[in-house]
C-alpha cells in the first residue's frame, strides 16, 4: 500500500491498476513495457494475402495459355472492329485507326506479362522444393542401398564359413576314399579286426 501511495504522489499509477494508463506513463518515461503487446500500427498501403494473389496469378496465367482465351480475344476484336466500322456514326466509340483497341490490347499485355512471370516464379519455387525433396530421397535411397550391400556381403562371408550339406558330403566321400585306399577293415562282433596289407 505504501508503494501505491508513493506512485500516486509521483503521478504514476501502480502496475496493479489500469494497464493502459500505466503503459503510457512508462512509455513517456522512455521505458517499453515487455509484458504487453504492441499497439497495431496503421499502414498507408492496404494489406493483401500474397498466397491468394499468387493463386490468382496462376489461374490467370493458366487461362491466358489456353486456346479458349485466344478464341475469346479474337471474337472480341472482330466484334469491336465490325461495330466501329458498320455501326451508325454516333454509336461508334473507336473510329477507324482503332486507337482505343490498341490501348486496351497494350493494357492487357502489360498486365498479362507480370502475372505470367509471377506464376512462373511460383512454379520455379515449387520445382526447387520438389527437386530438393527428391535429392534428399535419393540420398536416403543410396544410403539404404549401401547399408543393404554391406549386410549382404557380411551374410555371404558368414554363410561361407558355415558347413553346408554339400561340403559335409564331400568331406565324407574323401574320408571313405582314404579308408578304401588304406584297406582298413573294421572289427567284427566275434573277432578282432585285421588290416590287410599287400605284403
Amino acid at each position: 500500500m505504501a508503494t501505491e501511495r508513493q506512485d500516486k504522489e509521483r503521478g504514476r499509477e501502480h502496475p496493479k491498476g489500469r494497464s493502459g494508463a500505466g503503459s503510457t506513463a512508462l512509455a513517456r518515461g522512455g521505458r517499453v513495457r515487455l509484458d504487453q503487446p504492441r499497439a497495431p500500427q496503421r499502414k498507408l498501403l492496404p494489406e493483401y494475402d500474397p498466397e491468394a494473389f499468387g493463386r490468382l496469378s496462376e489461374r490467370v496465367a493458366r487461362f491466358l495459355g489456353t486456346g479458349r482465351f485466344i478464341v475469346w480475344m479474337t471474337l472480341i476484336i472482330i466484334v469491336w472492329v465490325i461495330w466501329n466500322i458498320a455501326a451508325p456514326r454516333p454509336l461508334r466509340f473507336d473510329p477507324y485507326p482503332f486507337i482505343f483497341l490498341t490501348l486496351m490490347l497494350s493494357l492487357q499485355a502489360s498486365y498479362a506479362a507480370p502475372l505470367i512471370l509471377l506464376a512462373q516464379n511460383r512454379q520455379d519455387d515449387r520445382d526447387r522444393v520438389t527437386q530438393e525433396q527428391e535429392r534428399k530421397q535419393n540420398e536416403r535411397s543410396i544410403a539404404d542401398t549401401e547399408y543393404l550391400t554391406r549386410e549382404i556381403a557380411a551374410l555371404r562371408i558368414g554363410v561361407g564359413e558355415v558347413a553346408t550339406r554339400d561340403w559335409i558330403r564331400s568331406e565324407l566321400q574323401d574320408l571313405v576314399r582314404d579308408l578304401v585306399e588304406h584297406r582298413v577293415v573294421f572289427p567284427t562282433e566275434g573277432g578282432h579286426g585285421r588290416e590287410e596289407s599287400d605284403r
